[in-house]
């Protein structure tokens, strides 16, 4: 499994010779959006750092073939292409890979704040590791998750709360997404809690673009 971010949420998976994107939103580079040869498009809940809406119809334009994936309140928003609603427990397979969602809820920003949908994904493929993506929300620890993108920062997060949600998935593997949030300079405060008490023996520290193979 060759696994490749692009900024904030965004990561692209490719596994079993198909290639699935998850959540390019506006905090992801520009490069994202230039992607083709897509087999899927994945979205996990409608928030603008996840979806940009301004330029998924371009980046959706220069994949045809690719099956897009989003939870059922994104479906109703998105004004291009075809979507299959993704829920709990539902899976959708794409040429060797199985996308199966996860949750159901955004985690709570604040309690003035109505809860929107969030359906994290499992990915998975034959003789692959398993990737666990889950938006946003520590509430899910599935088992037999072997890769982690691990959410670092955000609104609706505390650093106890990250740790424990890591030690609940309990992964071989981790690297960070949802981290355009934090300061470079504050950056490495974030990350030494997780990898120093989250017990992942494997843990990447990779940049907004990095790949990396597991």
């Amino acid at each position: 499994m060759q696994i490749t971010r692009f900024g904030h949420a965004a990561i692209l998976v490719e596994a079993a010779g198909t290639r699935v994107l998850v959540d390019p939103g506006s905090f992801s580079a520009d490069e994202t959006f230039a992607l083709e040869g897509l087999d899927a498009i994945v979205v996990t809940h409608q928030h603008a750092d996840h979806l940009d809406q301004a330029r998924v119809p371009g980046l959706v334009e220069r994949n045809p073939g690719a099956v897009l994936v989003c939870d059922p309140e994104t479906a109703s928003l998105v004004e291009v292409g075809e979507w299959v609603v993704n829920a709990e427990g539902l899976e959708t397979v794409v040429k060797g890979v199985s996308i199966r969602g996860v949750g159901q809820v955004h985690a709570e920003i604040l309690p003035t704040i109505p809860r929107i949908a969030n359906v994290g994904v499992l990915v998975t493929a034959a003789d692959e590791p398993v990737l666990f993506h889950p938006g946003d929300t520590y509430q899910h620890a599935p088992e037999g998750v072997d890769v982690l993108a691990l959410p670092l920062s955000a609104p609706w997060a505390k650093s106890s709360e990250t740790v424990d949600f890591v030690r609940r998935v309990a992964p071989s593997m981790m690297f960070p997404i949802h981290d355009r949030t934090i300061s470079d300079i504050g950056y490495g405060i974030y990350w030494s809690q997780v990898s120093g008490h989250g017990g992942v023996e494997d843990a990447r520290l990779l940049g907004q673009t990095d790949s990396t193979r597991v």
